[in-house]
Formats: structure tokens, sequence, C-alpha cells
């Protein structure tokens, strides 16, 4: 079956946060991270059925849910997990801020990367907890942690670390052994792995590594959070889960209060994903596919420094060179987020999770931004 990834989709009027902030401008929006891409047609019939059938009560996660995931981890990552591991949630952005709230007592303290996505530091700031940015570094084209950084970062408070691999914005796939060096540091605390991108290796010839499946010892002090929802384009339908091996760890994160708080997967969400799981690895490659030709055009058409995108859809762009370089691309008709989000002011995140024509606009565009900045004001 062959999937079309070239035909733009008129998202104006559907409520789209990329879109509706821009709505009537000339404007490309390339800033929050989904994509154009319609969802798998496998998807798409899976969400008429439920809505055909016309009952949207409460809804539980159905067994096969739960056996699809298990299966999916054995057979991507080589790792083997009991389906009782698994606790639902609404998505990944509310796990991340159940953890720091549930995981790091109020007196503890947490460390978290940087340049990282908004939610971890938010996580932190309305636990509120103590924490600790740990600067990633630029080592042969990949953003990596510094480990002597890290060392020094642990203190007697420090309760747990967080990781997102792969990594958002930087676009790094940790390998094992960095990822043992990184286990082997935070002995004795709680890792917290979001690892939303996993199935969205560009890089051919790389596996994504779940720090869970190093070793058992690793697996018992790691609640790794996944979702369907960046994979397929389906971040709307309210899905996501967290895979917790220790009881007594998955009771400290999803016991008592911790499922009202985070919220259940929608019944959509629940049908999506579980069509996504089952179905939809054919779409999956052939988007990975796309992506890596938009990928590449992004890294030689850009003009600007950037680290090579090993996995996700997001450029994480250097210009340090250009004065608030997030408004010069705004005037010249091109949305990203700017660098400060992530806690890195020099640098902008720009997605190119979109179809190519749009995306070649987009480049022009900030090709033409870029002669201006550059070009001499007249003296008077």
């Amino acid at each position: 079956m062959t999937f079309d990834f070239d035909t733009p989709v008129d998202r104006a009027g559907t409520w789209s946060t990329r879109w509706e902030r821009h709505a009537g401008r000339d404007v490309i929006p390339l800033w929050v991270a989904d994509t154009d891409f319609r969802a798998a047609p496998a998807i798409l019939q899976a969400l008429s059925a439920r809505i055909e059938h016309g009952v949207f009560g409460y809804s539980t996660p159905p067994p096969e849910l739960r056996a699809v995931i298990a299966e999916r981890m054995e057979r991507l990552y080589r790792w083997r997990i009991d389906p009782s591991w698994i606790v639902f949630i609404s998505g990944v952005v509310p796990g991340l801020h159940l953890a720091a709230r549930k995981l790091v007592p109020p007196e503890g303290h947490a460390l978290i990367p940087r340049p990282v996505y908004h939610h971890f530091k938010r996580a932190m700031e309305l636990a509120p907890r103590a924490f600790t940015e740990l600067p990633l570094l630029l080592q042969q084209g990949r953003w990596v942690f510094d480990l002597d950084v890290f060392k020094q970062a642990v203190t007697s408070k420090t309760r747990a670390v967080f990781l997102c691999n792969p990594q958002n914005p930087g676009g790094t796939v940790f390998r094992r052994d960095e990822l043992e060096r990184l286990a082997g540091l935070s002995q004795n605390l709680v890792i917290v792995s979001d690892e939303i991108h996993c199935d969205l290796i560009l890089e051919e010839g790389l596996r994504h590594v779940p720090i869970a499946s190093l070793a058992p010892e690793i697996s018992r002090r790691t609640v790794t959070l996944m979702s369907a929802n960046k994979s397929f384009n389906i971040p709307a339908a309210g899905c996501g889960w967290a895979i917790i091996e220790d009881p007594g760890l998955r009771n400290a994160f999803a016991g008592d209060v911790g499922a009202h708080v985070a919220g259940s997967p929608s019944v959509f969400g629940l049908a999506a994903t579980l069509a996504a799981l089952q179905h939809g690895d054919s779409w999956l490659a052939a988007q990975l596919d796309y992506l890596r030709g938009n990928r590449d055009l992004v890294e030689r058409s850009i003009g600007l420094p950037m680290a090579h995108v090993e996995a996700t859809y997001l450029a994480w762009v250097d210009c340090v060179s250009l004065n608030d370089a997030s408004e010069l691309f705004l005037k010249s008709g091109v949305a990203v987020s700017p660098g400060a989000q992530f806690g890195e002011p020099g640098f902008v995140r720009l997605n190119f999770g979109t179809q190519r024509s749009r995306l070649k606009e987009a480049l022009k565009r900030i090709s033409a931004s870029l002669t201006t900045s550059s070009t001499p004001s007249p003296r008077g």
C-alpha cells in the first residue's frame, strides 16, 4: 500500500494549536510538535467504527492493548515486560508532572537535561521541587550528557533523574553504552524516561534502546513514559502509558489520586492507539522515509549550524549569530519555536513534519530573511 504525505491538508478552522495562532496571516507554522499528515487508514477506520457505535461512556483500557504494547516492546526493542507493569495515562506530559509530584519528595531534588522539552522544567516548577539542569554538550554532531557535570550535580537530596530519549529538541538517539554510563552514575535514583519519540528513528541502522531494558536492577527503578501520539500523529486523541516494573514505584506513581490527577485515556485515544500498534507499521515506515527526506532537505538548506537529526521530526538550529531569530523568521512568514522555551535562547526548534512543498517554501523564506539580516544598513 502507498501513502500520500505530499498532498497539503488544510487545517484552518480545525482548532489546530499550530495553525490557529497565526490564522489569517501568510505564516507557515513549523513550531508545535505535531505533523500535518493525516492519520494512518487503520486509525481512521477504528475511530469511524467507534463513532458508528455511538456510545461514548467511561472506558477501561482493553486487555488487548496491554498485550500489544508488551509484544511491541519485545519485538522492536528486545525488552520483555509484563502487561501488568503498564499504567495508562492521558499523555506523556501528565506523566512528567505526576512523576515530579509523586516520585520526588517535597524536600527532594531532581536532575533534568538542558535543552529539553519545556514540560520537564515546568513539572519541577509547578510541583514545586528543587532541580538542577544538566547542560548537554555538542560532540561529533550529537547532543550528549557531560558526565562530569552529572556527577557533580548529584546531592544527598537528589531522588530522580529525568531523561528524554530520543532527545527533544536535539534529535539524539542515546546509544546503549551512553545509557549504561548514565544509569551507573544515577545509582539509587529513580529514572523517569520520556521515550515518546522512540518509533521516530530517522538514522537507518540505529535502534532505540529503552533505558529500563538494560538490566533488571535498572528496570526496577525506572518509569518509562510512552505514547503513540507522536509516531502516528494522534496527540489530540489522548492516550499514553507508563511502564513501571516495581510495584512500590508503580503505586507511588499511580496510586491514591494519581489516576485522577493525570486523567484517563479517552475512548478515542484507546481505539486509535490499539489500531496504530496493531496495523500501523507500514504507514509508520512510509512516514519515516518521508521525514528522512525532509530532514535531509533542512540540513542542506537551512544555512545555519545544526546537529544531525537522528530521530524526531524536529531540527535544533543554532541561531546565536542572529538577533532574535524566531522573530526574524516570523517576519518572513515562518513560525518556529524560540530556543528560550527549551533553555537555550540562541537556538530555534523547527518542525519539519509537513508536506515537502510547504517545507521548501518555508526554507526559502528563512534563506531570504538571513540574506536581509546580513545586508548592512545604508548610512545616513
